[in-house]
């Protein structure tokens, strides 16, 4: 794990000195993410950097990138999930601040003028792991009976056994009846 940042900073002061804090962290410390990864071993880089705005925002440019193992939800199988962001944040103290905020920002609450690093990582990381985790690799899979995968040029030539196909006509009918 590279370090050049502290657990918590003041925005604040951070944006009067211009700061800018990068380095990377171990996914296993976000159990947020972890909840949702097939494996968290691994890192995520990130650069954030503070400044304050032409409104006096203090404004956060961070850029986050890991590769994330998720469960494909076609497959069940693992695969390598490369997220990659840019976000532009602004901090508030209360969520009434936040109406105030220009367009192009996203808030981020901060209480008692501290802010976690680890937290504003593993949120952009969240937003970025997708609803629905699909393997790009796999194009289409179909589950048999007996739950064993089978592609679609796996699939047996016997004809589509359709158990209630003549339901319908037979309630027609009775109800003619």
């Amino acid at each position: 794990m590279s370090r050049d940042y502290p657990d918590l900073i003041d925005p604040w002061k951070a944006a009067d000195g211009q700061r800018m804090f990068q380095g990377t962290m171990q996914l296993s410390r976000m159990p947020r993410l972890a909840l949702l990864l097939d494996s968290d071993s691994g890192e995520a880089g990130f650069i954030a950097r503070f400044h304050y705005d032409r409104q006096k925002n203090v404004v956060i440019d961070l850029i986050v990138e890991a590769d994330l193992i998720l469960v494909c939800q076609r497959s069940l199988s693992a695969y390598t999930e490369p997220v990659r962001r840019r976000s532009q944040l602004a901090v508030i103290e209360s969520l009434v601040e936040q109406d105030s905020l220009p367009s192009n920002y996203e808030p981020v609450l901060v209480e008692n003028h501290r802010l976690a690093l680890l937290e504003l990582v593993e949120d952009e990381l969240l937003l970025g792991v997708p609803q629905i985790p699909r393997n790009p690799a796999v194009k289409e899979v179909e589950m048999s009976t007996d739950g064993v995968a089978i592609t679609p040029s796996e699939k047996s030539d016997e004809p589509l056994q359709r158990p209630f196909a003549g339901l319908a006509d037979l309630m027609k009918a009775k109800a003619q009846d």
